[in-house]
């Protein structure tokens, strides 16, 4: 081979050789996107989290959306407790209140198994080791107790115990905690009826199916101040041994947001911000027998 062949045989194997350690020479294949699932790192800048629509954030609750969580059944105009934490923490985000789109997600729906169409749900949903299996959770926002209400001239108005429940018709939403308070706990000698919605529940209670129904506490005082006023909190129940029941926000099993979320309920913990917003909208439940 001619010294001039070699010399540029020698060349173009160089040229190779650099074009394949840079880039390659042949078609690159399109890169793929951020991995968002879970365990990725989430940025948790002003309003530029990996949200499921770009620059707005989605937040998930039932319809109808009760008193005093929310008013008017209104999510949307920041009044009630719950609407007015999720703007909070909306903000702490980077979100501001235009930025913020609600989606109807019906209680059992939301800490189902599956995907979701939320970045975060704000429901009464309380946090329990059962739910961790398909769902993350926020910081608690909210310590909540469970509160029996019944009518004024109910047998169950008189209960000052667990155990003087244990004879009553006891009724309750279905997946709740309130329910399993009435199994586990008052394990009451007839059946409790289930309901899949509380408005339902309600109406048992009000024409006497029911001799009274478990709810949250804060419910429990708004049913009786607002919608029921013939029946009366009868009491609460003590808070269960070890960490207090919560009230968490609600995020997809898989969602790299969870720690920013989390960040921003314990930010307006610490700031006060969650104390002021219950005084707000919750001062009225605050005071009720317990049943021990």
């Amino acid at each position: 081979m001619h010294l001039a062949n070699r010399s540029l045989v020698t060349a173009l194997c160089s040229a190779v050789a650099l074009c394949a350690a840079l880039t390659g020479c042949a078609p690159q294949a399109e890169e793929k996107a951020p991995d968002r699932a879970a365990g990725a790192t989430a940025s948790c800048a002003p309003g530029k989290l990996a949200t499921r629509a770009t620059g707005k954030l989605t937040v998930g609750t039932d319809k109808p959306a009760y008193a005093p969580w929310f008013s008017d059944d209104e999510p949307s105009n920041g009044k009630g407790f719950e609407s007015a934490v999720a703007y909070a923490v909306a903000k702490e985000l980077g979100y501001e209140r235009d930025a913020v789109v609600w989606q109807h997600t019906p209680f059992n729906s939301a800490f189902a198994p599956g995907a979701k169409k939320f970045d975060f749900d704000i429901n009464q949903v309380s946090i329990s080791e059962e739910r961790k299996k398909a769902v993350a959770f926020s910081s608690g926002y909210y310590d909540v107790r469970q509160a029996v209400v019944a009518l004024k001239s109910s047998k169950a108005a008189k209960a000052k115990s667990v155990a003087d429940l244990k004879d009553v018709k006891l009724g309750a939403q279905v997946g709740t905690t309130s329910l399993d308070f009435i199994t586990d706990l008052v394990k009451p000698g007839e059946k409790p009826a289930v309901y899949q919605r509380n408005d339902f529940a309600k109406s048992a209670l009000k024409t006497g199916q029911v001799d009274a129904i478990v709810v949250d506490l804060p419910t429990a005082f708004y049913i009786t101040g607002a919608e029921v006023p013939e029946a009366e909190v009868v009491g609460q129940f003590a808070d269960s041994p070890g960490d207090p029941e919560q009230f968490g926000l609600v995020l997809d099993k898989e969602s790299a947001l969870t720690s920013c979320v989390s960040g921003a309920v314990d930010a307006l913990r610490k700031d006060g911000t969650l104390a002021a917003l219950e005084k707000e909208w919750l001062s009225d439940a605050v005071d009720a027998p317990v049943l021990k």
